[in-house]
């Protein structure tokens, strides 16, 4: 055995692998996950997977018995009214809750659970919606129902008071840091109401999808009991207190007992607890509650009687058939109990017990890497300070890596490289506004800055103005292996670890004008040799090589800067179009002419580079991976040539972006400018490849 693995089992041996469970970790991975071999899955937090004898049973499900629609009266209904019942109880059975308390609503997912709860809870003008900062934006939407209500919102962090501890059962150990009160409507605020008859709706997830805190589940029960001192001095401290949980991240590894914690709203997704199906989770509602919210619309299933000509419905007195619209996802909800089924043959502690051992293992390993001059590697989101309200951390590390000097490795360069090392994780802030701008330390005014700068989610601009906008996220699940730790910590120490006599790391500056006494074979920078430049004019089609070549905002000058479209929308590539490999380019710069060539035709084609108006053509806008690009199209002469080219109608773009070029001085090094531009690319401007990297490849 591997003598770190050794150590590893020496230290979490009893909780590592399901040691008293029906199966191994390992015969797991070897019976269930065989479609994992190479791969390292560390986004659990995501979505995590589905057991490859668990989709066996759906499947054999589905292809042996006949389900009809529930609100039929046949018996392959009454059949499915059987199955969807019996899902209804093994949700609350999960939850340890009673059906004399609870209802179980199935949804579309947790967020629709969500979007329900704001669409028909009791708002009035003295009502408020209290979060806390870590919280997903499905659960912040539920503030604009609120506002829209002329409601009160407001954010909160909850601190500990010193003198008390809530494992104690003392309720005066929690104390409330409130952000600043939002409201529209300013004038209706001052409508009377009866005192303390507003319902109010307090909403916190058992576990950050960020930083991986689990809230204290206690929160219940201060809140609904003790919300006049929490809220001490606050309009809103009295009233009637409802709490909301978000459990779609921390149910899949944390019990939520909900007879112990009597929340009054709870919900799910199904896909983090077991993978499969996708697109079904649950509004777990107690009854009392359920029967104060108050629903607008109705559809088929939720009404008894309705007159189509005039204003009179009679609704369906059950909770579950008055919430859920139309035809429920039966045939998803048929699939659940083989996913509950695996996860109560391994018990949610012991799968609490194996992933904590991993996250344990790899947080205190990222902790140990330092460079060769002492500077840690990596700086990890998990405030130990919160111990009041923390019942544990679940199985999140997120963190950004450092360079020798201090500065952030943005973390989509993670991702990218992580991504070619076969190691699948996620980059952002993971939809948690809150939690991102507390653990990142960004200020709305750092936030302001990077809206305006064009950051949004989801894009490539993950360090701005020295900052990282986000951070790289790794999230484990019941069959993730210790392998998969070990991988992913190999991965960072070889990629970002700067270690004696290790070569290093060195960085193309833009110059807008060619530099012949740099080309290739001239000694660079750090004992460097450039052997080669290859431009790429349209991509996806052959390029060329020259011995210099200038540079732009956008990279070397021309490179990617034209692309063939097909003529309903779809950007042709080589993997659609293998012709294409058989269009050949060159560029004289002197002259300003782009040349193309392709053996099905006979003319070489000449573009003029200088022709700012591509000879007549339109302008037109589109997306390519997410990005927005600017393009002019050519005239038909051009267009009818690629068509001939690579045997299909199409028509050739330039990007209209590329005169723009790189220009501030507070760019140094590897700073990011945020008003660069790109030309058509996959990932960046460059790609710099090694004569090592291209061996490896060769002997792979």
């Amino acid at each position: 055995m591997d003598p770190d693995k050794e150590e590893f089992l020496k230290e979490f041996g009893a909780d590592y692998g399901y040691p008293n469970g029906p199966k191994t970790i390992d015969e797991i991975r070897a019976t269930e996950f065989k479609r994992l071999n190479g791969l390292v899955y560390l986004d659990h937090a995501g979505a995590t997977l589905y057991s490859e004898l668990q989709m066996e049973a759906v499947f054999k499900d589905l292809a042996t018995n006949v389900y009809g629609n529930p609100h039929s009266q046949s018996d392959s209904s009454f059949a499915t009214c059987d199955i969807v019942r019996e899902a209804r109880q093994q949700v609350l059975d999960y939850f340890n809750a009673s059906p004399k308390d609870y209802k179980c609503i199935f949804t579309s997912g947790a967020t629709a659970a969500l979007k329900l709860v704001g669409e028909a809870f009791p708002w009035s003008h003295q009502s408020c919606f209290m979060y806390t900062m870590e919280n997903h934006n499905s659960v912040l939407g539920i503030r604009e129902y609120a506002l829209s209500h002329g409601s009160a919102a407001f954010a909160i962090d909850i601190e500990e008071s010193m003198d008390h501890e809530v494992s104690r059962g003392n309720l005066m150990s929690v104390k409330v840091s409130q952000h600043q009160i939002q409201r529209r409507n300013e004038a209706r605020f001052f409508e009377k109401e009866p005192t303390g008859g507003a319902y109010n709706l307090f909403a916190f997830p058992s576990e950050c999808n960020f930083s991986g805190l689990r809230f204290s589940l206690d929160l219940v029960k201060i809140i609904k009991e003790d919300s006049e001192r929490i809220l001490e001095g606050s309009p809103f401290c009295s009233g009637r207190w409802m709490v909301l949980i978000d459990a779609a991240k921390g149910c899949a590894t944390q019990t939520l007992d909900l007879s112990k914690h009597p929340a009054d709203f709870v919900v799910i997704s199904f896909y983090k607890l077991f993978g499969y199906p996708t697109g079904l989770g649950a509004l777990i509602a107690r009854n009392d509650a359920a029967k104060l919210l108050k629903k607008t619309y109705f559809s088929g299933g939720t009404v008894a009687a309705s007159i189509a000509d005039t204003d009179f419905i009679k609704r369906r007195e059950e909770i579950e058939e008055l919430f859920e619209d139309g035809t429920t996802s039966f045939l998803s909800i048929a699939s659940i109990r083989h996913g509950f089924k695996m996860l109560n043959s391994l018990t949610t502690p012991s799968i609490s017990r194996h992933t904590t051992s991993l996250t344990t293992y790899m947080r205190k390993m990222l902790l140990a890497l330092k460079h060769e001059n002492g500077a840690n590697v990596c700086t990890l989101y998990r405030s130990d300070n919160v111990k009041v309200v923390c019942h544990g951390w679940g199985p999140i590390i997120s963190f950004n890596l450092r360079r020798p000097d201090g500065s952030w490795f943005g973390y989509r360069e993670v991702e990218k490289l992580a991504s070619l090392s076969q190691i699948q994780l996620r980059t952002g802030c993971f939809c948690n506004p809150g939690a991102c701008a507390k653990y990142l330390g960004l200020s709305h005014s750092d936030l302001l800055s990077n809206i305006e700068a064009g950051h949004v989610c989801w894009d490539d601009y993950d360090v701005v103005n020295g900052k990282p906008a986000g951070a790289v996220r790794v999230s484990f699940g019941y069959m993730s292996t210790y392998e998969d730790a070990k991988k992913f910590i190999d991965f960072v120490r070889t990629s970002f670890v700067s270690l004696p006599n290790q070569i290093g790391r060195y960085h193309l500056r833009e110059r807008p004008s060619s530099f012949p006494d740099e080309g290739p074979g001239k000694l660079l920078a750090g004992g460097v040799c450039l052997k080669s430049i290859t431009i790429y004019p349209i991509k996806s089609c052959a390029g060329f090589s020259a011995a210099s070549w200038p540079l732009s905002s956008t990279g070397l000058q021309y490179d990617r800067e034209w692309l063939l479209k097909s003529l309903t929308g779809d950007i042709l590539t080589q993997k659609k179009v293998p012709e294409m490999c058989l269009i050949s380019t060159s560029i004289d710069l002197h002259q300003g002419i782009l040349f193309v060539e392709s053996p099905r035709c006979k003319e070489r084609l000449q573009i003029n580079l200088k022709s700012n108006i591509c000879n007549g053509g339109t302008g037109e806008d589109f997306h390519i991976h997410g990005q927005r690009y600017e393009g002019r199209s050519y005239n038909n002469e051009v267009n009818i040539w690629f068509s001939q080219a690579v045997g299909r109608p199409c028509c050739l773009l330039r990007c209209s972006m590329s005169n723009y070029y790189l220009n501030n001085s507070r760019c140094v090094g590897m700073c990011r400018d945020v008003q660069s531009r790109l030309n058509f690319v996959n990932e960046a401007q460059f790609l710099l490849i090694s004569k090592e990297s291209v061996s490896d490849l060769n002997d792979s």
